[in-house]
């Protein structure tokens, strides 16, 4: 039997070690002592794909803080296959390994620890000081560049604030579980009846959080936060490529009131237009799944104005009246 490790269905025996095992902290100290990864401009490094929704979460927060200058990046080729995750310059939007001068992320991972023998993901942060890797789990990666970095920030934004992380955190967990990871579910369940039993948990969170946006903004009211910083990236990837390669066909994004509108509203956000790249999302998932899609071929559409007007600001503007 399968399951999930960072959005990909593998078993058990592909494994390897635990795929967390750069669980480090950048921030993090024991009462007086200096942290071993302070938050220094210029220090650290990601390493992240376009198409991959995990490392997005990454990419949507070091905009939305404002960090591109503190913080650097490099973007791996799109399409994966059996050598992993590549550098390939010469593709539009894809980057060189500027900081080890690397053909394949893999060696990043083996370079920081010889012995590594797990699965090798995005996003990674990088200390390019300590010539490591601090962590790379994206959760963990998107909650440290929005509190760790808040004073190297050029954005005045709290996407995590202390008095509603408990809130947060349980958006996080149910949208990871029914959403995030729901999709996925689908799209690799091994017999028809866990297929079909996917779907229906899928589409009653999503319906779920419909009805929820209804009356606020945002998953927790009416500021922007991480948890929706962990939402979008699903929906952004949900028409193009979970309706029709993974079988997510219920329904569309589109076709929902609020969801769709909420999307809208979030890649409308300044910064966020800069993170998505359609043409890499498609290109990994129709030409790296293979064995769901043996061809190859990359759908043409479907075409999604992401720039029509959402109308949202209503709902804070009902709030603070």
């Amino acid at each position: 039997m399968g399951k999930l490790v960072d959005g990909a269905w593998v078993t058990e025996p592909e494994r390897g070690h635990d795929t967390q095992g750069f669980d480090d902290w950048v921030g993090d100290s024991e009462g007086t002592q200096a942290p071993e990864y302070p938050a220094e401009s210029g220090r650290y490094h990601l390493y992240i794909s376009r198409a991959c929704p995990w490392a997005h979460r990454a990419a949507l927060t070091r905009r939305l803080m404002g960090l591109t200058d503190a913080i650097s990046l490099d973007i791996v080729d799109p399409v994966r296959h059996d050598d992993g995750w590549e550098f390939t310059p010469s593709k539009q939007h894809c980057t060189p390994d500027s900081v080890n001068g690397f053909e394949y992320l893999r060696e990043v991972y083996t370079a920081a620890d010889p012995e590594y023998t797990g699965r090798v993901t995005v996003p990674v942060l990088y200390d390019t000081e300590q010539d490591t890797i601090v962590n790379n789990e994206s959760a963990d990666i998107a909650r440290m560049l929005a509190r760790a970095f808040d004073t190297q920030a050029t954005r005045d934004a709290d996407l995590y604030p202390e008095t509603k992380q408990d809130e947060i955190d349980t958006i996080i967990e149910s949208i990871h579980t029914d959403i995030n990871s729901g999709v996925y579910k689908v799209g690799f369940a091994p017999t028809q009846a866990e297929y079909e039993q996917a779907v229906d948990d899928l589409f009653e969170a999503l319906d779920q959080w419909d009805d929820t946006l209804a009356e606020r903004r945002f998953l927790a009211g009416d500021d922007l936060t991480i948890a929706d910083v962990f939402l979008f990236p699903t929906l952004y990837r949900f028409d193009a490529v979970y309706h029709t390669h993974f079988k997510c066909n219920v329904r569309r994004l589109v076709d929902f009131d609020n969801l769709w509108d909420y999307a809208r509203d979030i890649y409308q956000h300044p910064g966020v237009q800069a993170t998505c790249n359609m043409d890499h999302v498609k290109a990994h998932y129709y030409r790296s799944h293979e064995d769901i899609n043996p061809t190859g071929f990359v759908p043409v559409g479907p075409e999604m104005d992401w720039s029509k007007p959402h109308g949202r600001n209503r709902l804070t503007a009902e709030t603070t009246s």
